[in-house]
């Protein structure tokens, strides 16, 4: 169900009397004098419409932010970065009591024709599950899906016989193929579940389902990037538990808890042009108004929530990302091709 929209108030004139006509013809006096000042004036001109179309510092919710940079190649060369800000309250959002998320792309009830998707990635859901309360049984079928849970106690239960409880630093993966059915519930009655669901796009379609879980730890992430899932085109082959989780998408995803003041490279899993999106895990329900984890790719600063859209990378190739908050940030780094 979704949420019911409220009508913002309408504006009131703080002073709703008529002027005097003395004041009226000052007024027109005044801006005619301006309009023939402007008329012959470029310099002035050009100031004054740069300030007026200058973006607000208060992003709006359908407000993108791009800036520009470089990454360094391993031959030496440069290639030119563009890097588009996805403000955290800027993601589709929805509190149904039971269940309080956002959205980075088109899901459910929210729908922007600019954020379907993002090369293979299709939703990177934030939610809060209340206790108790969870996810019904339902139907998959032709993606990739995956749970990086960061708190609390998350049990999944699917049609291939899988029953577990996942905790923080588990992240349970299901090639849906074909088709499967699972529920998902926070049956903690102490505390909330608080989680990121993944999905991405599989390059092979009519797979056989399958189910895989892996606990990768918080020293395993800090201060490093540590590869969480990985394309099978990539992968080592070996089922080990520090391995990523294997998947058919040309897709990598890695995580990492960087200390403030500290820096990771990430090199590009691949030669030829690339696609990197980054997502900054929120610690709260909302960004916090000052302070917070905050992380720093090029001259663009993300804190809490936001996510970056980096166009333009070519492998082989680094990007570089540092920790500028006052606490560790946990973000995700999804390298993937176009």
């Amino acid at each position: 169900m979704s949420p019911q929209e409220t009508q913002a108030p309408q504006s009131k004139d703080p002073n709703p009397h008529q002027s005097s006509p003395v004041k009226f013809k000052t007024a027109a006096t005044a801006i005619a004098i301006l309009a023939v000042i402007l008329a012959f004036y470029a310099p002035l001109r050009t100031a004054i419409t740069r300030q007026i179309s200058r973006p607000s510092s208060h992003l709006t919710a359908t407000t993108p932010f791009k800036r520009t940079m470089t990454t360094t190649n391993t031959n030496g060369t440069t290639s030119p970065l563009k890097i588009t800000k996805r403000p955290w309250n800027a993601r589709g959002h929805a509190d149904h009591g039971w269940l309080y998320t956002f959205h980075t792309f088109s899901f459910a009830s929210y729908y922007d024709p600019q954020y379907e998707d993002f090369g293979p990635l299709r939703v990177i859901n934030e939610d809060r599950v209340e206790r108790g309360t969870g996810f019904g049984t339902h139907s998959h079928a032709e993606f990739l899906i995956w749970s990086y849970i960061v708190q609390g106690e998350l049990e999944h239960k699917d049609s291939m016989g899988n029953l577990e409880k996942l905790r923080r630093g588990e992240v349970q993966f299901t090639s849906a193929g074909t088709g499967i059915r699972h529920s998902e519930y926070c049956r903690n009655r102490e505390e909330d579940v608080h989680f990121l669901q993944i999905w991405a796009k599989p390059s092979v379609r009519g797979l056989k389902p399958s189910y895989k879980t892996r606990k990768y730890t918080d020293e395993m992430k800090e201060d490093r990037l540590l590869r969480v899932m990985e394309s099978v085109g990539r992968h080592s082959g070996k089922d080990e538990e520090t391995e990523p989780i294997p998947m058919h998408a040309d897709l990598s995803m890695s995580a990492s808890i960087l200390s403030p003041g500290k820096k990771v490279e990430h090199e590009l899993v691949a030669e030829g042009k690339r696609n990197v999106y980054l997502h900054v895990v929120m610690s709260g329900r909302t960004q916090p108004k000052t302070g917070g984890a905050r992380i720093k790719i090029g001259q663009e600063e993300l804190g809490e929530g936001d996510g970056a859209f980096v166009r333009g990378a070519v492998g082989p190739g680094k990007i570089e990302v540092e920790s500028i908050g006052d606490k560790p940030a946990e973000f995700l780094l999804f390298d993937m091709g176009q």
